[in-house]
């Protein structure tokens, strides 16, 4: 329990402009002090050496212009935080009451999972490198007599049709990924193994998984001879586009999408060797229209699995279409980022005696990023005081995430006002147009972007230094929200880079603050006009 510094009774005094920094931090860190405090018994001011992300970086003074309101608007406010007093004297939170919060809005920017993967996918410039000791391999297997091959170091090993290895050598696949190296001698093996795989955008499992496919086609056959689903046309048509890359020198191979729009009457016959699609019109053709042989299918492969059961329907239509498969003939693979307890029972509906390839997800860690906060005493003074600190920080790349799209589309116009160039990214736009948004900025053409939670997670920008939090992120209950708190400051502090967060928060949200410090161990400092000063 963190103690707190004054008694209910009396508030500490206001008339001091800045009585002390104050630090969030857990009971298990100590003392409750920033490091370099006087000997007056204030909590001292951060150094340089905290706040500093590189050379580049220059914190001016930025919040002089706003002293005479905070001195008059000032709530009471804790000294210090982080002692063990849990006397009932001990300093009160401010009120949980939120009715006015910008937090909670019917324009509320709710994270959709496949918009998430398909903009990673997207916006991508290459494979993620994967320490190939966090891919595991586990034999699930009743019948282990055929036993299961190691991993390969070139495509060469894997024996593929010439067409494709040239193919891959247009695409300039010069050795497989972690996933594909330990995937593809499997998943390429005679009799065909079943599989189950964990792995992310970026870790090359799409390419795994179309090779193992175009691999068991015989284009001699005119008819269906692989299924490929995905939860949503975008990706299915992400996945389109590789195959026909890989099979672009397969002579006579056609593919079809199979999706919205894309219509057939009772009596049609297709004949494509692929069908990519999403469950409701591959269940249609399959199983209403019947336009193609189900039985003879000898690829299914689900991707997406984990945004697959999110969507309506589509977990049950990708079920029916499994019972009509020919479990002789049919090789089975399922792939989903994420393995929550539903994913799992969902992959063994659909999947029996599987090879299960497990990839050790990410640790966002925030170690190496310095957390800060700043009172403010509104929305608008949360503008003012952005603004300020816009033009105080020369900045190489930054993300402010607001709650919801009306006020981001609220600080993006204010800031645009003053004449700074930033970048806007919410659910209100369509994927290409936030594609083109994310690749101006991954591109450094603009160097402020303002978004939602739709760039919470997933999208990996490895310039970004700053996170600023206009809203910090609160679930249905008003409390806040770890995860999305944990993925949105994850966007700097990247692969061992010193990153720096602030959080701007109301009085009546400290213990908000409080309790994230609490929940992940890490101290949060405040920032207040002479600490900016202080590094002039």
């Amino acid at each position: 329990m963190i103690g707190r510094g004054r008694g209910r009774g009396k508030p500490p005094p206001t008339s001091d402009l800045n009585p002390g920094a104050s630090v969030f931090q857990p009971a298990s860190l100590s003392p409750a002090f920033v490091p370099g405090g006087g000997g007056d018994g204030k909590a001292g001011l951060p150094s340089l050496s905290d706040l500093s992300i590189s050379s580049n970086w220059q914190l001016q003074s930025a919040f002089g212009a706003y002293t005479s309101n905070s001195q008059q608007n000032s709530a009471p406010q804790p000294e210090t935080f982080g002692s063990n007093n849990n006397s009932s004297n001990g300093f009160q939170p401010f009120s949980n009451s939120d009715n006015n919060s910008s937090s909670f809005d019917p324009n509320d920017d709710v994270e959709n999972k496949a918009d998430t993967s398909l903009l990673a996918k997207l916006v991508s410039s290459g494979l993620k490198w994967v320490d190939e000791n966090n891919v595991t391999v586990t034999d699930q297997r009743k019948d282990k007599s055929n036993p299961l091959f190691g991993q390969v170091l070139s495509f060469q090993e894997l024996n593929l049709k010439h067409e494709i290895v040239k193919a891959l050598q247009d695409m300039k696949f010069v050795r497989p990924s972690a996933i594909q190296s330990k995937a593809l001698p499997i998943l390429l093996s005679e009799p065909p193994n079943h599989m189950i795989a964990q792995s992310q955008s970026g870790t090359g499992k799409t390419a795994a998984f179309v090779l193992a496919t175009l691999s068991r086609i015989n284009v001699d056959e005119r008819h269906p001879q692989a299924i490929l689903l995905s939860p949503t046309y975008e990706l299915a048509k992400q996945t389109g586009e590789v195959v026909e890359t890989m099979a672009k020198y397969m002579d006579q191979f056609t593919m079809r999408y199979a999706v919205k729009g894309e219509r057939v009457s009772r009596g049609d016959v297709v004949s494509d060797h692929v069908i990519i699609g999403t469950p409701g019109t591959v269940m249609d053709w399959a199983l209403r229209f019947r336009v193609f042989d189900i039985t003879k299918i000898k690829v299914f492969v689900l991707d997406e699995a984990d945004i697959m059961i999110d969507a309506q329907g589509h977990q049950d239509q990708s079920v029916r279409i499994h019972r009509a498969l020919s479990k002789e003939i049919c090789q089975m693979m399922f792939f989903s980022a994420t393995f929550s307890e539903d994913v799992m029972e969902f992959a063994n509906r659909i999947v029996s005696d599987p090879v299960l390839i497990m990839l050790k997800r990410e640790e966002l860690s925030l170690d190496s990023i310095k957390q800060y906060y700043i009172i403010v005493n509104n929305a608008e003074q949360k503008l003012d005081y952005l603004c300020a600190l816009y033009r105080g920080i020369s900045v190489g790349a930054a993300i402010i995430f607001c709650h919801t799209r009306k006020f981001s589309e609220h600080v993006a116009a204010k800031m645009r006002g003053q004449g700074m160039s930033v970048a806007m990214l919410n659910g209100d736009l369509d994927v290409s147009s936030r594609v083109a948004v994310l690749n101006r900025f991954k591109e450094g053409r603009d160097t402020v972007l303002i978004t939602t939670n739709v760039c919470a997670r997933g999208i990996d920008i490895d310039r970004v230094s700053l996170v600023i939090n206009f809203d910090l992120p609160l679930n249905d209950k008003k409390q806040p929200d770890m995860e999305t708190y944990l993925h949105r400051i994850g966007r700097t502090g990247r692969f061992g880079r010193k990153g720096m967060a602030i959080n701007m928060v109301e009085p009546r949200h400290l213990q908000h603050i409080e309790a994230i410090a609490q929940h992940f161990g890490k101290p949060i400092r405040r920032l207040c006009e002479e600490d900016i000063e202080s590094l002039n």
